[in-house]
């Protein structure tokens, strides 16, 4: 009888300690959003080019003498809107990681630190020029004060069945926080729909195919490696490429770290707008796609689906008086100057982490 007692009791403990760490696992979000973060901005800021002509890239027309009329003054305010929208993402404190995709130079990239509000935190860059055949980048800023920068590396991207084709390479970053955990970055700006998106599909699907195998070495090292996904895909969750190129689940329960999450789906499907504006209709182009790791709470460091958000400041917007509404507030209507911000809202996710640790 007293063993059957001792028995019980043993059986039952044992089920209150499976179900806590459970529960730990799997706690409600509005739990789980008391724990501070950083902050990881992705933006595709519109053709960020200096006024200095490169014989490497085709910047013509943003030469001052070239079609756009382009000069120094409306270059350094396009770095000073950049900038505010970086700063004021980031809210009380600068953002820990910052995405960049159409930028034309690391020299734009010393400008947008050095010369704005930015030079206050302390950006380091990662950039590699890239054959884009439009002689644009992506690049990726980080704070060395809560990053330590482990390694960085890019693959140029080549299609077989295209040779003539060129465009940006798919800059890899890793990094540590601070007494924290070690966190993978992959920045990402997929070949454009110009031409056609039925025409142009096979093309991101390549790109999608080449990020997913370079998550794939990372997780064979590392089954629970902590991976972010960024970039302007130029495609949205749902399509070809994320689904079955890239291989990110649309579905977030019970994630498994093996397995690839598209939060921006999440967001896609609670917003009434997206980040780019296409002939009326909102496209979610600008996404953060995570490992099941990032989404284990019982982690330091982690993530949830309601940590991405959709940055729309008004000022960020101007009237749409073609399709109703309000569109992006952008740089350029062709060749017309029209002063705005960027074609694209930018996207952040908070990295939330547990004090303490």
């Amino acid at each position: 009888m007293f063993m059957g007692i001792i028995r019980t009791l043993f059986l039952f403990t044992g089920l209150l300690l499976a179900l806590s760490c459970s529960c730990e696992k799997n706690l409600p979000e509005d739990e789980t959003d008391k724990n501070p973060s950083y902050r990881f901005v992705f933006y595709n800021v519109e053709n960020l080019f200096d006024t200095i002509n490169n014989p490497d890239t085709n910047d013509e027309e943003f030469l001052p003498e070239g079609e756009k009329n382009w000069d120094t003054d409306k270059y350094y305010d396009k770095l000073e809107q950049i900038s505010g929208v970086i700063k004021d993402i980031g809210g009380e404190q600068y953002p820990l990681l910052v995405g960049l995709c159409e930028i034309e130079s690391r020299d734009v990239l010393e400008g947008l630190t050095l010369a704005t509000d930015l030079k206050n935190a302390p950006y380091e860059i990662i950039h590699k020029e890239s054959p884009d055949y439009r002689g644009i980048d992506v690049a990726l800023l980080y704070r060395t004060d809560l990053f330590r920068l482990l390694n960085y590396k890019t693959w140029q991207v080549w299609f077989p069945f295209d040779t003539d084709y060129s465009t940006r390479e798919v800059l890899y970053a890793c990094g540590e926080l601070p007494g924290k955990d070690t966190i993978h970055i992959f920045v990402n700006h997929w070949p454009s729909r110009s031409g056609g998106e039925e025409e142009t599909r096979p093309k991101r699907v390549f790109v999608a195919e080449l990020v997913r195998s370079k998550v794939d070495s990372l997780l064979s090292l590392d089954p629970d490696a902590r991976i972010i996904i960024t970039g302007d895909f130029n495609d949205e969750p749902s399509d070809l490429s994320l689904m079955s190129g890239l291989k990110a689940h649309t579905s977030f329960e019970d994630p498994k770290n093996e397995h690839l999450y598209n939060l921006s789906h999440y967001l896609d499907r609670t917003s009434s707008t997206g980040s780019y504006k296409y002939r009326g209709d909102w496209n979610m182009l600008d996404q953060f796609i995570v490992s099941g790791s990032m989404m284990d709470t019982s982690g330091v460091i982690y993530t949830r689906k309601s940590d991405v958000h959709l940055f729309q400041k008004d000022y960020l917007l101007e009237r749409d008086d073609t399709f109703m509404g309000a569109k992006p507030y952008r740089t350029w209507l062709g060749d017309f100057y029209n002063g705005g911000y960027s074609d694209h809202l930018p996207v952040f996710l908070d990295i939330r982490y547990k004090p303490g640790n």
